[in-house]
């Protein structure tokens, strides 16, 4: 095996080694627990070993503060949209993950669109987003948003060039009513390199719990990489507004890529910590004419485990 063959593989292990973390994140609910955890992992060296152990500290630090902004938000009414845009692979679904994974989802939820259906082809091109817009005291993240028309309309040709255009003139002025409405916009874009969505794409297709993520459009963006390359470059020139500007984030590593975006989201708002009142558990009731019934064993689940 070639030493480039080497490095590859180790790289595909460690994306793999990326993904047994997540899993080990959803978890480990409690953070009393993490210095228990098994962070053991083959061909792991003690370096790697220690980052990871920091990147848990701080992802769990992070989200705590995450449960403040969300009480905060919860408690003053403020309304915020949160775009995440970036290529195929970027990690734009594994950032929202650390970010709701704490939270309320009555405060906090997620808008990812699935393509636009034969009506909502005919309508305002911006109409199907603003149902999805926050209420006083919400948060939306836009796994994917607006942005789509500049993106993948644009390369793989679902608009006119008519369209395109509309879009760069609506979508400052848009966005700019959103955020005279008292609707805060904060737009992320994740950077990644050529060869690293090519490596992670290769991770998706030799394991077998992410295939499902390979879309027949995800390979054709693979192919047009320099054309997505040079629509994001003009989408971030025109739509980049004092209003709502756009912020990148690196995201070649994924775990700092994470922690980036979370830190600086937590930066946006001036939140701080809203004490909760003290909660006593209030006494059961008995009643002496009350006897629980009996449930037939053929409704439970058969006991497997």
């Amino acid at each position: 095996m070639s030493f480039i063959d080497a490095e590859l593989v180790q790289r595909i292990h460690n994306d793999f080694l990326d993904s047994y973390d997540e899993e080990l994140e959803l978890e480990l609910e409690d953070r009393i627990y993490f210095q228990d955890a098994d962070l053991d992992a083959p061909n792991q060296t003690q370096e790697a070993k220690a980052y990871r152990q920091f990147y848990f500290r701080e992802l769990f630090r992070l989200q705590a503060e995450l449960v403040k902004l969300q009480d905060w938000v919860a408690a003053t009414g403020h309304k915020v949209v949160v775009i995440f845009e970036g290529r195929d692979a970027a990690g734009k679904g594994g950032v929202i993950k650390r970010i709701t994974q704490r939270l309320n989802p009555r405060i906090c939820r997620v808008a990812a669109l699935p393509a636009p259906n034969e009506r909502e082809r005919t309508q305002w091109y911006f109409q199907r987003y603003v149902s999805h817009l926050p209420a006083a005291g919400e948060i939306v993240l836009f796994d994917r948003s607006w942005y789509n028309r500049a993106g993948v309309e644009r390369v793989m040709g679902f608009c006119t060039d008519e369209q395109y255009e509309e879009f760069f003139r609506s979508a400052p002025e848009f966005e700019k009513m959103l955020v005279r409405s008292g609707i805060q916009v904060i737009k992320y874009w994740f950077s990644i390199s050529d060869e690293e969505q090519n490596l992670r794409f290769l991770g998706r297709i030799h394991d077998p719990l992410k295939q499902w993520k390979l879309s027949p459009m995800d390979l054709e963006s693979r192919r047009r990489w320099e054309h997505y390359t040079k629509a994001k470059e003009i989408m971030l020139e025109r739509t980049h507004i004092p209003e709502a500007p756009w912020w990148i984030v690196e995201a070649v590593d994924k775990k700092k890529a994470r922690l980036n975006c979370i830190h600086h989201l937590l930066q946006q708002m001036p939140y701080e910590e809203i004490k909760r009142p003290v909660i006593d558990l209030p006494e059961r009731e008995y009643h002496k004419d009350y006897s629980r019934r009996p449930v037939p064993k053929e409704m439970f689940v058969p006991d497997i485990y």
